[in-house]
């Protein structure tokens, strides 16, 4: 991956449980969170929030991330999304009543809404071209957030946002928070498709499409990155955790950067320090 994954700062305010949540989003109840429920015969979703907030999606990161450093004989598979943490075990080897007890012993030892995140987070720079015939729905949603298009591409480009979680298709993140004042809605129809390395964007989040689909979010900006590379030793270039900034350049400097691309689509990679 180009660049060499050299130390960056690592901008992410810290959340405030109960008070206040980054860029003011939806404030974290005080109750009845986290807690603990059944996913089928051998599984169990912790949630931390029933909306996405950043001390939801700490919390969802950063237990996660615990529950995987204990290496628990009978856990056979772990996820986070957007508020919650997901944890599978084989009930033959790790009795429901035992797991559960550990996951309960685990929440009350400490505030996982201010917990650390998970180290190895990398940030993640992109060459975006913004609007145009390329990305034609960024004037709408400027003027959805009340700003002209300069002033919209000059707040969503500045600004770092995480991987809170990967879904809906392989590799694909969705990337968040953005500032309040792109908490728009979802559009009242499809657009019929969309192309791979596709940024968009609602409810003050992107996501960055893997691949051609359709969707209900408004096309905002167009990269050359690859989210998904099969050929790839490491097929997801994301982890939960990174985060990506999209850096704006002219429909030319993207052509140039397709010529060559190696699916990072020009980007560049610096480690966060812990």
């Amino acid at each position: 991956m180009p660049g060499a994954c050299a130390l960056a700062p690592d901008k992410i305010t810290s959340p405030q449980r109960n008070i206040q949540t980054h860029h003011d989003m939806t404030p974290m109840p005080a109750a009845p969170f986290p807690r603990i429920r059944n996913v089928g015969l051998d599984g169990l979703l912790i949630s931390f929030g029933d909306t996405m907030a950043e001390p939801s999606n700490r919390a969802a990161l950063a237990f996660r991330n615990a529950v995987d450093s204990l290496n628990w004989d009978g856990v056979a598979e772990t996820s986070a999304s957007l508020a919650s943490a997901y944890v599978r075990f084989d009930p033959l080897r790790l009795p429901y009543s035992e797991i559960q007890a550990r996951l309960k012993q685990m929440l009350q030892k400490q505030d996982w809404y201010q917990a650390p995140l998970p180290t190895g987070r990398r940030l993640w720079q992109v060459p975006t071209v913004y609007g145009g015939a390329l990305a034609p729905q960024l004037d709408e949603a400027a003027a959805a957030a009340g700003l002209s298009p300069s002033e919209a591409i000059k707040r969503l480009s500045n600004t770092r946002v995480r991987v809170l979680t990967i879904g809906f298709a392989p590799g694909q993140p969705y990337l968040g928070p953005l500032g309040p004042e792109f908490n728009i809605p979802r559009l009242k129809e499809l657009t019929p498709m969309v192309p791979e390395g596709a940024l968009v964007l609602a409810i003050s989040q992107f996501v960055l499409f893997s691949g051609p689909t359709p969707t209900g979010w408004r096309h905002v900006g167009q990269t050359a990155f690859r989210c998904f590379r099969p050929e790839a030793e490491q097929s997801f270039a994301l982890r939960p955790g990174d985060e990506m900034q999209f850096l704006p350049v002219s429909w030319e400097e993207l052509e140039t950067i397709r010529t060559t691309n190696d699916g990072a689509g020009g980007a560049t990679c610096t480690e966060i320090p812990a």
